[in-house]
């Protein structure tokens, strides 16, 4: 089967809509906005947001299909060969920003591009960034990320793990951003049709891997001292995406609209002057041990 958009704007659009009702009865309180762009030079931008919720206090669940005469700078980076030339893009970014600080946010993307009739290749992948950390809710994230990759290959799994912990890192504080999950990018092994089946299955386990633990976790108390961690922790978050996505960068070259680009962002966030963890405070503990990129899996069996 040749390279095609539509059925994999299909999924995404399907897929937009299964994770909004999803989030929307984990919270049990707010609902997504629903907007639909149409840029004048084609495609479709379906943006759908969650503000000041229950028990999310921001989710973003954005869905674009772009048509443009040059790929954006970000997206060529690796691919010099392919500047200059035109393409479609259609994608699904996922972001939620719980307001438990014992609930871990969230980030999911999808994406698809075509360039002219000279490339195609998929792209994504999802992490997770806790602020307090539960070693049972990283092993099960992480192996439902294993059992998303485990049809398409034995090394599957471990390569986008890898690659998820080496570019999900803060140089400039030498820190991961959080546990880690799957990245992948310029993805075509197998060919068009099994390529796409291994994104449907990526997408098919973000809410299997996520949902447990907000259901898990999003009652338990806390008080200011993790609440303030939490907006610290944020701020890593917006440090992140402002200076180093690739994504934010490719947002803000396309042209896109500058409130769904920053859709993704933290609403609250604190930045504190050279602050330190108590020794063998629970809040030590998310830099000593989870902030660490190690086998999860492993830890299962010890």
């Amino acid at each position: 089967m040749p390279a095609e958009i539509e059925p994999v704007k299909a999924y995404l659009l399907a897929l937009q809509a299964e994770i909004c009702s999803a989030l929307e009865r984990a919270d049990g309180d707010a609902l997504f906005s629903l907007e639909q762009i149409h840029p004048e030079s084609g495609g479709l931008s379906q943006p759908r947001v969650m503000d000041a919720g229950k028990h999310l206090e921001r989710a973003a669940v954005q869905f674009s299909h772009t048509i443009g005469a040059q790929l954006p700078p970000a997206a060529t980076e690796r691919n010099p060969d392919l500047r200059g030339k035109g393409f479609q893009a259609t994608a699904l970014s996922v972001i939620v920003h719980p307001r438990n600080p014992y609930v871990p946010t969230m980030h999911a993307n999808l994406r698809f591009f075509i360039v002219e009739d000279v490339s195609w290749y998929f792209g994504g992948g999802f992490d997770l960034t806790p602020y307090y950390g539960f070693k049972e809710d990283v092993i099960h994230w992480h192996q439902q990320a294993s059992d998303a990759c485990a049809p398409f290959g034995e090394d599957v799994y471990l390569q986008c793990k890898t690659d998820c912990d080496n570019y999900f890192f803060l140089p400039h504080r030498n820190e991961p951003r959080g546990v880690g999950g799957l990245f992948f990018d310029d993805w075509t092994s197998g060919g068009f049709e099994r390529s796409f089946q291994f994104i449907r299955s990526i997408g098919d386990h973000i809410l299997p891997a996520y949902l447990p633990i907000v259901e898990k976790r999003k009652h338990t108390p806390y008080g200011p001292r993790e609440e303030n961690f939490q907006l610290y922790r944020r701020g890593r978050y917006a440090e992140f995406n402002l200076a180093i996505d690739r994504g934010t960068r490719y947002g803000l070259q396309s042209g896109r609209r500058i409130e769904s680009v920053l859709a993704s962002m933290p609403p609250r966030a604190i930045w504190k002057y050279d602050w330190q963890p108590e020794p063998k405070s629970p809040e030590a503990e998310l830099y000593s041990y989870f902030l660490k990129p190690r086998d999860w899996l492993s830890e299962d069996k010890s």
